[in-house]
């Protein structure tokens, strides 16, 4: 005989189904709610990060020649003043012949001083011509194809820093030419042919510091104005060793964050050669360098001393696959991989990266643009798990 069921045996099997339908469903745990980000092509840009300090570059301490009574300053910080303009005046205090002697050899180093600057601009003008026609050849080269575009730019850099270098060394033959005069005036009054010394400025420019304007008794070497040209700036900025290894002269840097909205940028020129202990916060022991900027046109709001957040750019790509650094792990291997969301569920992608920036990495194999990885995943985010985007 066969057996069939009745309408009541079926209700209550249905009943049964649904029961064990709805018990299931309560019992299955709920996708796990993530915060997702596509990837994406774009533009990226690899810095290393810093803080740094402002200044003039080329800065003349004018000190007093000898002692004696200083008469009150009329100059003050912010005031322009010309090579060769008097600065201050003093009324030197009455010597010995010993003091005359070693006036008379401070007359001969100043000399000498001369003399060799004199020979750091010959040499720096030789420099010079020889890197315009290194960096001529290099152009040639280079419109032919038969270099590279970056052998160009590093003439061109090398031809800009004996430039540089050439202002530089002039200027120090106009400090030194002044020291000369400054010299000779102590010398002069102490053969009592003249009354009074006029300090002169060494170099065009503004007052950045009056040491004491009030007039005072001061002795021989005394600091009484601080003067520089506040359009020649630079940035020091002070870098651990690691990251100072990846810097090279002429790199771009963006200086943010002095009190103006717009970057200012400017170029590696110099990675001091040696490096120094300095102790953290933490009372960790650190090895730091110091990495010069030249700013290549400073605002005019922007002034001797003023703290810059400094982004120094080691590579920058404009088609660039990128994946926000929050979505990377690590296996127990070391190799990178995120979790990509794909039908409801977390899978485990391994990565090929290239550059890292600071919230970006450029992915190299592994993700095709627009797939959605978990951002910040947690220890709860498994291969396989079901996860549902969060709003």
């Amino acid at each position: 005989m066969r057996w069939r069921p009745s309408r009541r045996q079926l209700a209550w099997a249905g009943v049964g189904l649904g029961a064990l339908a709805i018990g299931v469903a309560l019992l299955r745990p709920s996708p796990l709610a993530v915060e997702t980000a596509p990837a994406r092509r774009g533009a990226l840009r690899v810095t290393i990060d810093g803080e740094g300090r402002s200044r003039v570059r080329d800065r003349y301490v004018v000190t007093a020649p000898v002692a004696g009574r200083l008469v009150r300053l009329a100059l003050a910080a912010g005031d322009s003043v010309r090579a060769g303009d008097v600065v201050a005046r003093l009324d030197p205090a009455p010597l010995d012949a010993a003091t005359l002697r070693e006036a008379q050899a401070r007359v001969a180093a100043a000399r000498a001083v001369v003399a060799e600057a004199l020979t750091r601009v010959r040499a720096s003008e030789e420099a010079l011509a020889q890197a315009r026609r290194d960096a001529a050849r290099q152009r040639e080269l280079a419109a032919a194809g038969a270099v590279a575009s970056r052998v160009e730019e590093e003439s061109a850099l090398a031809e800009h820093a004996r430039r540089e270098e050439l202002a530089a060394a002039r200027a120090r033959v106009r400090a030194a030419e002044a020291d000369v005069e400054r010299a000779a005036a102590a010398l002069l009054h102490l053969s009592g042919r003249d009354a009074a010394i006029a300090v002169r400025a060494p170099a065009a420019g503004r007052v950045l510091r009056v040491a004491d304007p009030s007039e005072r008794i001061v002795a021989p070497g005394a600091t009484l104005v601080e003067i520089g040209d506040p359009r020649r700036l630079e940035v020091v900025v002070d870098l651990l060793s690691s990251d100072a290894a990846r810097v090279r002269a002429g790199m771009v840097a963006l200086l943010e964050g002095w009190g103006d909205a717009e970057p200012v940028t400017a170029r590696v020129r110099l990675v001091e050669p040696s490096a120094r202990t300095k102790v953290s916060a933490l009372g960790v022991e650190e090895q730091r360098v110091d990495v010069v900027l030249a700013v290549e046109a400073p605002p005019p709001t922007l002034g001797d001393g003023y703290r810059v957040d400094v982004r120094i750019v080691t590579w920058e790509g404009r088609d660039v696959l990128g994946v926000p650094t929050s979505a990377l792990v690590r296996d127990d291997a070391g190799a990178w991989g995120a979790f990509v969301v794909r039908g409801g569920r977390a899978e485990l992608r391994p990565l090929r990266l290239g550059q890292m920036g600071t919230a970006t990495a450029q992915v190299l194999e592994g993700l095709a643009e627009g797939e959605p990885v978990v951002l910040f995943p947690s220890d709860k985010v498994l291969p396989g798990a079901r996860v549902k985007a969060r709003g």
